[in-house]
C-alpha cells in the first residue's frame, strides 16, 4: 500500500520517536521543509527530553502519542522523523498498526527508524521511506542540495533510475533481480532477530547501511543475519554507505567481498543512502529492479 503524494502547502508532522534532536538543527530542518512548500507541525513532545534516560527524546508514552496523533490527524499528510539515535524498538510493540493501515501517509526517516520501517511494513503493509531526517540531515550546514532534492520523489510519482558513472556503484556479485525492497541499518536489523519484528527477506531485495562500525562488528552482524537464514532466499542485496573510519576501509571491503562470494544473488555496492552526504531517500516496501552487471538500479515510485 503506497501513501498519497504530497502537494504544495501540505501540513506535515515532525516527530522524534528515538533520540532528542538538537534544537538549532531542528529549526534549520523545519525551514528546509518550508522552503519545499510544506507546512511542518512539530509533535508536542519532540523537545521534551526524558529526564531519566537522556538518550530518549521524551518518555515512551509521549513519543508514541506523537506518532499516533500525526497518523490520526487528517490534516497531516506526512510524518517526518527529526533524528535517529535509539528508542524505536521500545515503541514498536505498542504501535496501533491497524490505525496506521487505515490512515496511510508518508513516513520518512532512517537509522534507528529502521525498526519502525520493518514493523510498519510487516503489520501495516505500508510503503515507508528510508531517507534524510529533519534535524540530523536537513538541519546540517552546509545543506547538501542532492539530499534535499531526494524529497522531490514525494511530490511526483515516477520511477527513478540510478546508474554508473553518475553514482559510485561497484558490483560484488553480478546478476539481475527484482523484488520488494526491505532493510535499513544493519545494527537495528540484527537487533530485531528473534523478535516478532524480525525482517522477512524471502524473495526480497535487502538494503543495508551502517555508521562507523569496525570490520569485526560488521562481520558479526552479517553472521547474525546469515545464521538466522536471512540470505537463503533473498533475491539481491544493495549496500549503502557504511561511513567507515579510514583504518577500516580495506578490511571491511575485503570482508564484504568474501562474505557475499558465498552467494549467487546480485550484490550492488555504493548506493549513497544512510549516514552520508548526499543521502538519498528510498521507499521501503517498494519494488526495485537491480542489474549489477550494468550497474543500474531502478526504483519504482513509493507514492500514488
Amino acid at each position: 500500500m503506497k501513501p498519497q503524494r504530497l502537494n504544495y502547502g501540505d501540513r506535515v508532522g515532525v516527530i522524534a520517536p528515538a533520540g532528542p534532536p538538537i534544537e538549532e538543527e531542528l529549526k534549520r530542518g523545519l525551514d528546509v521543509l518550508r522552503s519545499l512548500g510544506l507546512d511542518p507541525v512539530l509533535g508536542a513532545h519532540v523537545l521534551n527530553q526524558d529526564l531519566t534516560f537522556s538518550y530518549l527524546a521524551a518518555p515512551d508514552e509521549s513519543r508514541l502519542e506523537d506518532l499516533h496523533r500525526m497518523f490520526l490527524d487528517p490534516c497531516i499528510k506526512a510524518v517526518f522523523c527529526a533524528r535517529g539515535g535509539y528508542g524505536t524498538a521500545r515503541l514498536a510493540p505498542y504501535l496501533d498498526y491497524s490505525m496506521i493501515s487505515c490512515n496511510p501517509k508518508v513516513f520518512w526517516g532512517y537509522s534507528d527508524i529502521t525498526y519502525l520501517h520493518s514493523a510498519i511494513h510487516k503489520y501495516s503493509n505500508l510503503v515507508t521511506f528510508h531517507g534524510p531526517m529533519v534535524a540530523s540531515d536537513l538541519g546540517r550546514t552546509p545543506l547538501n542540495n542532492e539530499t534535499t532534492l531526494s524529497l522531490s520523489q514525494l511530490f511526483i510519482p515516477k520511477n527513478t533510475i540510478y546508474r554508473y558513472p553518475d553514482f559510485p556503484f561497484t558490483s560484488i556479485q553480478n546478476g539481475k533481480a527484482e523484488g520488494i525492497l526491505v532493510g535499513g541499518n544493519l545494527t537495528v536489523l540484527a537487533d530485531s532477530m528473534g523478535t516478532v519484528f524480525e525482517l522477512n527477506t524471502d524473495n526480497r531485495i535487502l538494503f543495508i547501511e551502517e555508521i562507523n562500525e569496525p570490520a569485526y562488528r560488521i562481520d558479526a552482524m552479517l553472521m547474525q543475519l546469515q545464521l538466522a537464514g536471512k540470505f537463503e532466499h533473498v533475491k539481491g542485496v544493495i549496500l549503502g554507505d557504511f561511513n567507515l573510519e579510514a583504518s577500516e576501509l580495506d578490511k571491511t571491503q575485503m570482508l564484504l567481498r568474501q562474505f557475499f562470494a558465498l552467494y549467487n544473488f546480485p550484490v550492488l555496492q555504493g548506493f549513497p543512502a544512510g549516514h552520508c552526504t548526499p543521502n538519498y531517500g528510498i521507499p521501503i516496501g517498494g519494488r526495485v529492479h537491480l542489474d549489477t552487471t550494468s550497474l543500474v538500479l531502478q526504483i519504482e515510485t513509493g507514492v500514488t
